[in-house]
């Protein structure tokens, strides 16, 4: 047989729905999270790699020169350099497996598990639907989740009722985005989050680039944080002691690199590679040959009606199983594939709805979006909920303060409420 060599690239754009509580709650910030280019890599033998590239949340797109580039050249050239994209590179590492009958976790390195923790991931919302969606993870044999904590919700409050319908031994990590500002407001609040024995990860509770901020949270505090690997600089996140581990995911030679730095210096991880079931596919054969790869990963691939796989991957007790069979080692869902194909350079519009910030005193404010820079159909807002919380506009974390969707109900009052939200958050 001529040596293996890729002959064309097919690509397929495809929007996979979200669960509704998702395309309810997380499409106030990322409506465009369901879409997808999917690619086939055909070669002059009967084999064929794919891959997925999430179009609008990745940490490379796929450029039209790095696919030209690899058109009639071999695919064992190419498979650590990032500059391909994330759906290149992933289509490649399946390709090379399956021309070498070996999955893919034996083309990065030794295996150190066959199961590796998985953990249940979701944007912030209303307690009674974040109980619903904890109880979907525990029936799908999740025993994590990773939450996002926002300083519109009573966060506290929240997690005293997940706790209570989780066993004793399920985990939640809180992911602020660094909303709680500044070590002032962090320490006594997460020295009250610590009472809740499930809790048992803070993410970047400041911002990142607060170096003395973070040194004394962690000093301050019993949970460990985690922290995104690069922010700040891994030599003055090593010497000010500003975390515990990381948070690590982008292109497999990034990847490679971040892990081998978190295992000198003995530092836990978690990789955070999303898509669906075929990044959760990915992701599972990197964590296999990553010794400190020990903290539950995230892929998010939960959030979607479809994993466009033929066989999902199950979760037991809270891990999954390094898939065995050649390169990724699972069957992308042609049927599906096509059932959710939309044209290439889809974009989603965004919802069109009201946001409302209420807190216990009866005070009110109403955002036109959740995050400045979400399209309108009139202009960028000035402002946007996420926005004024990060500015520090707004009390953080209150006792009973809730967040309402208002949703577009046609009316003249609605619109002449949005236009003025569109020009600044109003406050009633």
């Amino acid at each position: 047989m001529d040596a293996l060599r890729i002959e064309s690239i097919e690509k397929t754009w495809v929007e996979v729905p979200m669960k509704p509580r998702h395309a309810k709650h997380l499409s106030r910030e990322n409506w465009d999270w369901g879409v997808f280019e999917i690619l086939r890599l055909r070669t002059n033998s009967d084999l064929v790699g794919y891959g997925e590239t999430m179009i609008y949340y990745t940490w490379g797109r796929v450029p039209a020169e790095q696919i030209a580039r690899v058109i009639g050249r071999s695919p064992f050239e190419f498979l650590w350099d990032d500059k391909l994209g994330a759906g290149l590179q992933m289509a490649l590492f399946d390709l090379v497996g399956k021309a070498l009958g070996v999955p893919c976790y034996k083309l990065i390195g030794p295996a150190v598990r066959d199961w590796c923790p998985v953990s249940w991931w979701s944007n912030d919302m209303p307690t009674e639907d974040w109980s619903e969606e904890i109880r979907e993870a525990l029936s799908l044999g999740y025993m994590s989740a990773k939450l996002k904590a926002r300083p519109w919700r009573d966060f506290a409050a929240q997690m005293e009722t997940l706790a209570a319908i989780v066993p004793s031994d399920f985990r939640f990590d809180a992911d602020f985005n660094g909303f709680l500002l500044n070590a002032g407001n962090a320490v006594p609040y997460l020295l009250e989050l610590e009472k809740n024995p499930a809790i048992a990860i803070f993410e970047s509770p400041i911002p990142q680039g607060d170096v003395e901020g973070n040194a004394t949270v962690r000093r301050k505090i019993s949970r460990p944080i985690a922290m995104h690997y690069g922010s700040p600089p891994i030599e003055t996140t090593i010497r000010e002691g500003v975390c515990d581990g990381f948070v690590i995911g982008g292109g497999a030679d990034r990847i490679r690199k971040q892990a081998a730095v978190a295992e000198q210096m003995n530092k836990p991880f978690w990789l955070q590679m999303v898509g669906t079931g075929l990044t959760t596919a990915f992701m599972l054969h990197f964590a296999a040959t990553l010794p400190q790869a020990t903290w539950p990963a995230i892929t998010c691939h939960e959030i979607y009606v479809d994993d466009l796989l033929t066989e999902r991957l199950h979760v037991q007790h809270g891990y999954m199983h390094v898939p065995e069979a050649p390169g990724l080692g699972v069957t992308p869902d042609e049927e599906a594939i096509a059932r959710y194909q939309v044209e290439e350079g889809y974009a989603p519009p965004p919802p069109r709805n009201l946001y409302r910030v209420v807190w216990p005193n009866g005070a009110q404010v109403i955002y036109a979006v959740g995050k400045r820079g979400t399209p309108t159909p009139y202009q960028v807002p000035r402002r946007g909920l996420w926005d004024d919380f990060a500015a520090g506009n707004q009390p953080l974390f209150h006792r009973g303060v809730r967040l309402e969707i208002i949703p577009d109900d046609g009316s003249r009052e609605w619109q002449e409420l949005n236009e003025r939200a569109l020009e600044a958050p109003v406050r009633q």
